[in-house]
């Protein structure tokens, strides 16, 4: 039986001094940056509830949350 955080990764936040939002309410996209400013990433993945995560030197340096609003509950009219 296989561990249960098998294949998992653990990664460092970014610059958590510098975090900064922006929420693309057309396409209902919440960006969130570690840093000041975008950073080019390593390797990227998505996870299984649709968070695009950005790695740069085993840091995480932005996420991406698709279908924002319906994750939090508020649907956009």
């Amino acid at each position: 039986m296989g561990s249960r955080n098998e294949g998992r990764h653990e990664y460092l936040l970014g610059d958590i001094e510098h975090v900064w939002f922006e929420y693309d309410q057309q396409n209902d996209i919440l960006y969130i940056n570690f840093g000041l400013d975008i950073e080019d990433a390593d390797e990227s993945f998505l996870t299984e509830n649709d968070v695009a995560v950005r790695i740069k030197n085993n840091r995480v340096v932005s996420l991406t949350v698709f279908n924002f609003s319906r994750k939090i509950g508020y649907e956009i009219q």
